[in-house]
């Protein structure tokens, strides 16, 4: 049987989030450090018994331990109908497609958590960078589908088509993440680190209670599809 990464993975990120010990922790759960260390880096994997203690000491269910579900409570999104929709069009229907509303209402609903958390900084220079990047990126999906539809005039966008496919939109996109990053170090230099929003998984829900599970499974997702590209290149 394979080791269950995304339990010893949580695990550690739950104390840590707590800010205790290994050695504390350990002695709360009724275990050996070595033990909790073992179970931590998946050496070796928990009985029931554990996992009940576990879940009672971080006040999560038994499925966001285990990586089967990405809300604390174990709430999982089903179906798309269950998401809150932040925009502004909730009478319109992407007719014909679930898929399409679905991913529309993840990725509107965690920008929507997206920007509060950079409006909440109020940093022109930051919230500037994280547009243009992520500008880029609709832009991108944009004019692929413009042209995989087979309509050859582009006299519809600034960028001529060579530029475009030479990829001159991608160095865009470096650039304004170059930029993000150093407006996000700046910020810390200059406000500390205190001054960041707080973001670990009680506060986003807090403050977003609805559009926080969108991006918990935009997280979730993204990270399962780059590890198993990741994992297939070793193979």
């Amino acid at each position: 049987m394979e080791p269950n990464y995304d339990f010893s993975r949580t695990l550690s990120l739950l104390r840590r989030e707590r800010g205790v010990s290994q050695r504390s922790a350990a002695k709360d759960l009724g275990i050996s450090q070595a033990l909790l260390s073992h179970y931590e880096n998946g050496a070796r994997e928990p009985g029931l018994a554990f996992v009940r203690k576990a879940c009672d000491y971080y006040h999560v269910s038994a499925d966001f331990l285990l990586g089967r579900s990405m809300s604390r409570d174990g709430t999982t999104i089903i179906e798309p109908e269950e998401l809150y929709d932040a925009s502004a069009e909730k009478g319109n229907v992407l007719r014909g497609s679930i898929s399409a509303m679905l991913s529309k209402k993840l990725l509107v609903n965690s920008l929507d958590l997206l920007f509060g958390l950079l409006g909440k900084m109020g940093s022109k220079a930051v919230i500037t960078a994280a547009a243009d990047y992520l500008g880029d990126a609709v832009y991108k999906v944009f004019r692929h589908l413009y042209r995989a539809s087979g309509t050859q005039n582009e006299g519809f966008f600034s960028i001529d088509s060579n530029h475009f496919l030479a990829g001159c939109t991608d160095a865009d996109m470096v650039y304004s993440e170059a930029d993000y990053l150093a407006a996000l170090t700046q910020y810390g230099k200059e406000r500390g680190k205190e001054a960041f929003p707080p973001m670990n998984n009680d506060a986003l829900y807090e403050s977003y209670p609805q559009a926080c599970q969108s991006l918990l499974q935009i997280v979730h997702t993204t990270g399962e599809r780059v590890n198993k590209a990741l994992e297939a290149r070793k193979k």
